[in-house]
């Protein structure tokens, strides 16, 4: 029905009614609009995005994996000195032991066809500092040869030198152990959050990522001797698996590979990047040759090895396994001639 319009009704009335209705309405709208979720829907991952997010977990991770891979090589290091440690503690426990039974010996024959009393029930002790303790104000250590007594106190003195350094060893590869689990740990958290992110990408997408900055293989790298040997070596693992902490031979790290490489050239290296770069003397990144190792990021947590024309080949990350790579294609630090 329509409104009539009072006789009070003046035009400005019906203007301001009239704004006041389209201002209610669109108000309504408005409110009506509010009800339906706006949000876009989940933006799909930028592929620049991802590739530098992966490759900053793929380094992250291998920052790690390095140092489980000087953890290890310190651990093996205290390992053999506690073997050594501990042959020390047994030989210097049957060394005390025999001086001991020397002591023993002395005193029995001294005071043999008397009764041995005290000094007797000393001797035959089992307690080595309770014995050294009670013959020092006794008059049966006039009847020993300072020589002998001497010797004895030496032998438990340097037995328990030994047993605080066995001790002390033991808690530190206990401490080195942790070490390890931990930096494992890491390791496996990195790669997971790579793999996540990768998931989430088209394949076609995926694809590009994992395949990127492909380099060909050279056909032959001038080089001689044991460098030519690594090279020949690593050139013909190009397209393995990269796989932290492994040295071959299906697998491989950065330093697993060149570790290799370089012992089938009669050439010993530990594997870790960082203990690498002190394998040989430092060279000028204007003087390279084929065959000597570059080192990359700071600390330290790459290696590779120059095979000349501005090339590296290396174990790269798990997404590229081992590859050829132009020289600066990570922040370069340095090189050293091996051998």
């Amino acid at each position: 029905m329509r409104r009539r319009h009072s006789k009070g009704d003046h035009p400005l009335v019906l203007q301001r009614r009239s704004r006041l209705a389209t201002l209610l309405s669109a108000t309504l709208l408005a409110g009506l609009v509010g009800l339906v979720p706006s949000t876009p829907a989940q933006a799909e991952p930028d592929i620049d995005d991802v590739k530098a997010r992966v490759d900053r977990l793929y380094h992250e991770a291998e920052q790690a994996s390095e140092r489980y891979n000087d953890v290890r090589l310190e651990l093996g290091e205290l390992k053999r000195d506690l073997k050594a440690v501990t042959s020390d503690q047994a030989r210097q426990d049957k060394q005390m032991r025999a001086v001991r039974n020397r002591v023993r010996d002395a005193v029995i024959r001294t005071y043999e066809g008397h009764r041995l009393s005290a000094v007797g029930q000393v001797a035959l002790s089992g307690d080595p500092s309770a014995f050294l303790s009670q013959m020092s104000t006794m008059s049966a250590y006039d009847s020993l040869t300072d020589q002998l007594f001497d010797s004895y106190a030496s032998e438990v003195k340097a037995l328990g030198i030994r047993l605080q350094a066995t001790t002390r060893r033991t808690a530190e590869v206990a401490r080195l152990k942790d070490r390890l689990a931990s930096e494992k740990s890491t390791i496996e958290s990195k790669l997971d959050e790579a793999e996540s992110l990768l998931a989430r990408l088209e394949e076609e997408e995926r694809e590009e990522v994992l395949s990127r900055d492909s380099d060909r293989v050279p056909a032959s790298v001038p080089a001689s001797g044991r460098a030519a040997a690594a090279i020949r070596y690593a050139m013909a693992q190009v397209g393995k698996a990269y796989v932290y902490g492994a040295a071959g031979p299906s697998a491989f790290d950065c330093s697993g590979l060149t570790m290799r490489a370089y012992g089938t050239a009669g050439v010993g290296l530990p594997h870790s990047s960082g203990a690498q770069f002190s394998s040989g003397p430092r060279v000028a990144a204007s003087a390279l040759q084929p065959g000597d190792l570059v080192f990359y990021y700071s600390p330290i947590s790459h290696v590779g090895i120059y095979i000349g024309n501005g090339m590296i080949v290396h174990a790269a990350n798990p997404s590229q396994g081992v590859r050829v790579s132009p020289l600066h294609s990570m922040p370069y630090v340095g090189a050293v001639r091996p051998g």
